[in-house]
């Protein structure tokens, strides 16, 4: 498909296809840096399930007897970074 309209493109076409032109050329750009592009797929945070599931293992641990020893350990070697930069 070739990024460049017609003539009788409509402006809503013009746009989507100087769009594609740009897209296409930054991804040149980079690739020509040794970068290319992947794909990843992560946990969609905004879904209800993931809120669900979240809730659900945090109970579990909460209920957990191991859970006072297990927070004693997070807090052992947790460092709350005191620099610029956190806050």
């Amino acid at each position: 498909m070739d990024a460049e309209a017609t003539p009788d493109a409509s402006p809503q076409e013009a746009r989507r296809a100087a769009t594609r032109l740009k897209v296409r050329e930054h991804r040149q750009r980079l690739r020509a840096q040794g970068m290319r592009p992947i794909q990843i797929w992560v946990p969609d945070v905004h879904a209800p399930e993931f809120a669900a599931e979240a809730r659900r293992q945090s109970r579990l641990a909460n209920e957990s007897p191991e859970e006072a020893e297990i927070q004693a350990f997070i807090d052992s070697v947790y460092e709350w970074p005191d620099d610029e930069y956190s806050q």
